[in-house]
């Protein structure tokens, strides 16, 4: 394996710049989970209103899970020709304007093939969604050489984690003060805001902003004409000839399986087993603090912040930048986290359940920051970022359709202990990470070739 090349040192503008750019886009990323993940707030609800099943309800959310997993394909190649900022703001008006139309037929009286309609508009919705990671990634990349991106990893794991805080903890508010249609209205007027933040402030590169552009040590740092992207062909044919970019995509399907399997139904799961709506925490009684209640609204976002900022840390300074070791580390301890939550079903602790969830989470959002986020920039490149993280994030969106309508029968036929499925792909998720274990990037730039300063 060849060394990396050495972290060049950045001046404080630079940082100052890389961190400007970065906040904008990753809170656009944020908005882009208000607007997909309301459809999980807003499910206990829809299932009510419309008569749905589990299983019907698992059906619309698969049709997203699955458009989005297969516009991956087109537009990680796509993202890498235009670039991540262009792809980001195209996504965000997309998913804008499918959020609108939604809210709207809702706000309207929509009652007729409400479960085909939404079939049809919440897949077009997941098409724009799907630029959101992949433009993050394709963006950063340039930004942070590979000795970085594992706090990059960190953070992107948080952002994750807002955009759930963003969807269940605002949205079940929305829910609790206005008409549920309008968790649909509101990410909509979030995402044009944030879109137009986007189109004028965030640059692709360092040279864009007036710094100097360097090698970030990568698998793309040897081409010649990294500045360019590479021929869609020559692309693909490195991506699937990678053991490493290979076995990260089968990771990443155990991923999405445990992530949505999680996170599609723990709404559901919480109001039929302990009677708990989105946004009302009546139940806590004399508990019923503020500080309590904001936690518990939160608790997704605080495991997934604790989670990515473990697992950026670990990687950068415990396991010398290798992802995969803290990747296998954090698929065990989702089983835990999935244990206590059947646990808590069965002794009925609502509390325990809450914390349980976080908990999981914190695993769940580490591993697929650390993969999707960092190590699809680590050996795709700087000119194959968003296509690697294309992906790996269609993958997991593909095995996600199936803890949409798969697990939503199963749910149906069996209850909630269903969820005991997921530990099994935790596993295969670890013994994966036990084959490239100590797998880094294949850059040949020479340890002892000095980077620039990267400043103006």
């Amino acid at each position: 394996m060849s060394e990396m090349s050495e972290m060049p040192v950045h001046s404080s503008a630079y940082k100052r710049r890389r961190a400007l750019n970065w906040l904008p886009l990753g809170l656009t990323y944020a908005v882009y989970y208000m607007g997909r993940y309301n459809l999980n707030v807003a499910g206990p609800i829809m299932m009510d209103k419309f008569d749905l099943t589990k299983a019907q309800f698992g059906t619309i959310a698969t049709c997203g899970f699955w458009v989005y997993a297969l516009s991956v394909l087109f537009n990680g190649p796509l993202a890498d020709r235009i670039g991540g900022k262009k792809a980001i703001v195209i996504g965000a008006f997309g998913a804008a304007v499918l959020n609108l139309i939604m809210g709207l037929l809702f706000l309207n009286g929509w009652t007729t093939k409400v479960l085909v309609g939404m079939c049809l508009l919440y897949g077009v919705n997941q098409y724009f969604q799907s630029f959101g990671a992949l433009s993050v990634v394709k963006v950063n990349s340039p930004w942070f050489h590979v000795k970085e991106r594992g706090v990059f990893g960190g953070i992107f794991g948080t952002l994750i984690s807002l955009g759930y805080s963003l969807a269940y903890a605002v949205g079940g508010w929305i829910l609790a003060h206005f008409n549920w249609y309008m968790v649909f209205l509101v990410p909509s007027c979030a995402l044009i805001l944030m879109g137009l933040l986007d189109y004028f402030w965030v640059k692709d590169t360092p040279a864009e902003a007036g710094f100097e552009n360097f090698n970030t040590g990568d698998a793309s740092s040897e081409d010649k004409d990294k500045e360019k992207p590479l021929p869609i062909k020559e692309l693909l044919s490195r991506m699937f000839h990678n053991k490493v970019i290979v076995t990260l995509m089968i990771s990443e399907f155990c991923t999405g399986f445990i992530r949505q399997g999680l996170l599609l139904w723990y709404p559901a799961f919480l109001l039929g087993v302990f009677a708990i709506s989105p946004g009302h925490w009546e139940w806590l009684g004399s508990k019923n603090i503020w500080l309590l209640t904001f936690i518990l609204a939160n608790i997704i976002t605080i495991g997934g912040i604790l989670g990515g900022i473990i697992c950026g840390w670990l990687s950068d300074h415990v396991f010398g930048s290798r992802r995969p070791p803290v990747a296998g580390w954090f698929y065990l301890m989702q089983i835990v986290g999935v244990l206590m939550l059947i646990f808590a079903k069965n002794h009925q602790m609502p509390l325990l359940a809450y914390f349980s969830v976080g908990f999981t989470c914190m695993f769940i959002f580490g591993v697929h920051g650390m993969l999707t986020g960092t190590a699809s920039m680590d050996f795709g490149g700087t000119r194959g970022a968003s296509t690697v993280a294309g992906l790996l994030d269609g993958v997991q969106y593909f095995a996600s359709g199936f803890a949409g309508l798969g697990l939503g029968l199963v749910l149906d036929k069996v209850g909630w202990n269903a969820w005991l499925i997921l530990p099994v792909f935790s596993i295969i998720g670890f013994c994966l990470m036990l084959t490239i274990w100590n797998e880094t990037p294949k850059g040949k730039a020479k340890k002892e070739d000095k980077q620039p300063e990267a400043t103006k």
